[in-house]
């Protein structure tokens, strides 16, 4: 399930203006400037919709409003723009359109993971393993896939009667930020979330040959679309972004990816210069494995320091201590981070930036400013 931390089984700051002078700027519960002095850091959250998504959507809602099952013109183009969505998302993670199931999210379709605790877990009955291809609060990427090669193994090695494993991986963190290629992995299912890489809210799940290959069961019976596999009209508007974000993610993902890593090593940096090594502690630097190029997990060490307050203080900085699915947890450090191993009182303190495709190395000067002097006031304070 998307989203869904733990062990296996938006705005962008250019936009803060508009969206504040229809909400209000007072959501983190204190006063904050309006307009683009709040700069938005959460992007492992939720992304602005590209404004190429939102001119198809637009023109899909235009003049493809018609039944995608119907022979006249406005069904016909919704059609043709519907299967031409389904080819490009498929294409993103190296399928074919016929391997593409649209969803309404990523969480209709159903920690840091080491291999080995991965086969030691199967038992005779198992016929799934799921994990997530990075997980949203550290952004480490888990080894899919060296555990797909040892669960191929272990299919080979079982009886006739045992089921067949099969392996699922979530990778609405991973896309738009690495490459996913579901061949190279060797998975069966990927979920897809397109709000999460500047599309729409809206999901797809890739599925290995669906329904010869590789079984997959409708939740809901109806009309027949989707190959039976969802009924109901699909959502053309909403598609037609969710494919044009794709085309996006394929044609730029080494630009993209490269500078990710540029304004996440900079802000490491910047850190560390500002508040120095022994008051800063990334909670994603584990030896030995991969991280999202985008995201940076730290501790301000410090008491009085714990991450909610040192962000409902920030005036610049729009941010989250960790997956916005656990926001109703209080100061109880995040699950995910304790079981990495960090000690209790520095995940307290944990605070997750995720940069986006605008991300300067200025928002980062002032973010980390604006960090530097909350800390000195809270300081103060205790």
């Amino acid at each position: 399930m998307a989203e869904k931390s733990g062990p296996p089984i938006i705005l962008d700051h250019n936009l803060w203006g508009n969206f504040t002078h229809h909400y209000g700027s007072d959501l983190d519960h204190h006063d904050v400037p309006d307009g683009p002095d709040r700069i938005y850091m959460d992007y492992n959250a939720t992304t602005p919709v590209d404004p190429e998504v939102i001119g198809v959507v637009t023109d899909a809602l235009t003049d493809a409003w018609g039944n995608p099952s119907s022979n006249y013109l406005p069904g016909l183009k919704a059609r043709d723009i519907i299967y031409h969505s389904r080819d490009t998302i498929a294409r993103m993670v190296g399928g074919k359109a016929a391997d593409i199931i649209f969803t309404s999210g990523g969480t209709e379709v159903t920690a840091r993971v080491e291999v080995e605790d991965v086969i030691a877990a199967i038992r005779p009955t198992t016929c799934l393993v799921s994990i997530m291809l990075a997980n949203n609060e550290t952004g480490i990427i888990m080894p899919i896939k060296d555990i797909c090669q040892r669960v191929k193994d272990v299919n080979k090695q079982r009886a006739a009667s045992a089921p067949r494993i099969l392996l699922h991986t979530d990778a609405a963190q991973a896309i738009g930020k690495i490459r996913v290629d579901a061949h190279e992995l060797g998975v069966d299912y990927i979920t897809i979330v397109g709000h999460k890489f500047y599309g729409p809210r809206i999901g797809a799940l890739f599925v290995n040959d669906p329904g010869t290959t590789t079984p997959v069961y409708p939740l809901l019976f109806g009309g027949g679309q989707e190959r039976n596999f969802r009924p109901g009209t699909e959502n053309t508007a909403m598609i037609a972004g969710l494919g044009k974000a794709a085309e996006l993610v394929s044609l730029n993902l080494a630009e993209y990816e490269a500078h990710f890593l540029d304004i996440r090593c900079y802000l490491e940096q910047k850190l560390l210069a500002v508040f120095g090594k022994d008051k800063i502690h990334f909670n994603s630097h584990f030896s030995g494995s991969d991280i999202l190029p985008n995201t940076c997990n730290f501790s301000i060490l410090g008491r009085g320091l714990q991450g909610r307050r040192v962000l409902s203080t920030c005036r610049r900085l729009l941010a989250s201590v960790g997956a916005a699915c656990h926001s109703d947890r209080g100061d109880q450090p995040s699950h995910i981070l304790l079981s990495c191993g960090i000690p209790y009182d520095v995940a307290t303190n944990a605070l997750r930036i995720s940069v986006g495709r605008s991300t300067s190395r200025e928002d980062v000067d002032i973010v980390v400013e604006d960090l530097r002097d909350t800390v000195e006031q809270l300081e103060r304070m205790n």
